[in-house]
């Protein structure tokens, strides 16, 4: 069974809801959600609450959990 969450482009105020796996990466997310909007994945972080989650960190290091909602942002240090 996979864990739901509701991914927010910030720019866009657009949804995905996604369902991920405990082993896929940040870095997964990011990607999948940038290939859904034809952006450009190096160019985007992805938080949860008030916290940037760490591209290489996995769902459950990044303490990822059913229901959440991630939000999508340009990356402030650039892609």
């Amino acid at each position: 069974m996979g864990i739901h969450v509701l991914v927010k482009n910030a720019t866009l105020g657009a949804t995905l809801k996604m369902d991920l796996g405990p082993k896929e990466t940040v870095y997964d997310i990011i990607e999948s959600a940038a290939e859904f909007w034809k952006k450009d994945p190096r160019a985007y972080v992805l938080r949860k609450g008030k916290s940037l989650l760490r591209a290489t960190d996995t769902v459950m290091e990044a303490n990822i959990l059913n229901d959440d909602v991630l939000e999508l942002l340009p990356d402030p240090e650039g892609g």
